[in-house]
């Protein structure tokens, strides 16, 4: 493994400030997902009443996404207390935060971090619910931001507002896509108003515009239709929008919707936004039953792009990923299991943008 192990810079110190402010008025913003890292968080498989006699295939699947992860960036691996010595077995060299945890997709529970233009890196620590009160328990989920915050001497940022990670995109300049169906749905943010919701967004990730789609894809059940199923921004200007391969795809009405809103969309600068089309949307047979693995839930790293390997579909796939990201070399890796558990490539990751992290 040619990265070294991600230690956070963890400072002696083992309080932090829990900021009484707001990021926006601190001048912090979340960055596009393509900006440097210093590492990538990703939570190990433990919910058994998820995964029953696939526990350990879900584990062997994580471990493969790791390990090509670490290929590029350090890693750092959350793992229930007592999980350590199969992290290390299966992952090797990775900085390991064994923390309490109820399930393994960070992108959703975990922090989410933003950056000033001084290079400090702060977190943001969003409510999380179970996905609409979908899962029970948790609470330990929840509560990792807190605990990640302190062990690294980061300043944290608290909103009493439900913002899942895989619910939007940004593209680090003030715009952000979402889904109606998720972030503005009653059990996630009860009573609140698109323009509320806009607004904290504003205050939290130095949001300016949202552009709100109606829908994600038919088959994403679990999380009421993220965006990270069905657009991401490559760079400022520019979205990869997942469409339907036919009009026999459950999709089909969906995806036109939404490249007839992108493509009639300004971004927060003003900028009509050019919109590239994933016109393969693959699936995966599990125990005979399908799941959709939509190549636009990738989730990039320094140098690299990690995509979802599903099949025959993979070579138009990552030719598209190849030709969006010229400069970064496209991995798949396995990811039926990922599927089967109801995420991608993008909801096991969180990035850790590069900054120096300040309490």
């Amino acid at each position: 493994m040619s990265s070294p192990a991600c230690t956070f810079d963890t400072p002696t110190m083992t309080m932090t400030m829990t900021a009484t402010t707001t990021p926006y008025a601190d001048g912090f913003a979340m960055p596009i997902r393509t900006a440097p890292h210093d590492a990538t968080l990703l939570a190990w498989p433990v919910r058994r009443e998820l995964w029953g006699e696939h526990l350990y295939a879900a584990k062997e699947e994580w471990a493969q996404t790791i390990r090509a992860i670490a290929a590029f960036e350090p890693v750092t691996v959350i793992a229930n207390p007592g999980d350590a010595d199969e992290v290390r077995e299966h992952c090797g060299d990775v900085d390991l935060q064994e923390i309490p945890i109820d399930d393994s997709w960070v992108r959703d529970s975990g922090p989410i971090y933003v950056l000033d233009g001084k290079g400090r890196r702060a977190m943001v620590h969003f409510r999380f619910n179970g996905w609409g009160e979908r899962y029970r328990p948790y609470e330990r989920d929840a509560d990792v931001p807190r605990v990640l915050a302190e062990r690294t001497g980061t300043r944290r940022y608290v909103s009493t507002v439900n913002v899942e990670g895989g619910g939007i995109s940004v593209d680090g300049e003030g715009t952000l896509i979402t889904t109606r169906q998720y972030l503005a749905n009653e059990n996630r943010n009860p009573g609140m108003s698109e323009a509320e919701i806009a607004a904290e967004l504003r205050a939290t990730l130095g949001i300016e515009k949202v552009i709100w789609l109606e829908h994600g894809l038919v088959e994403d059940r679990d999380t009421d239709g993220h965006s990270d199923n069905v657009v991401q921004f490559v760079r400022p200007g520019v979205v990869l929008l997942q469409m339907a391969p036919s009009p026999e795809n459950p999709n089909w009405e969906r995806c036109r919707e939404n490249r007839a809103l992108l493509e009639g969309a300004t971004d927060a600068r003003g900028r009509t936004l050019e919109v590239v089309e994933m016109s393969v949307l693959p699936y995966a047979e599990f125990e005979g039953e399908s799941y959709v693995v939509p190549y636009v839930n990738y989730y990039p790293v320094n140098g690299g792009i990690i995509a979802p390997a599903v099949g025959e579909d993979d070579a138009a796939g990552f030719a598209l990923l190849g030709e969006l990201f010229p400069d970064r070399r496209v991995v798949g890796v396995p990811s039926v299991l990922q599927a089967y558990g109801g995420g991608g490539i993008g909801c096991i990751t969180q990035q850790v943008p590069a900054g120096r992290p300040i309490p």
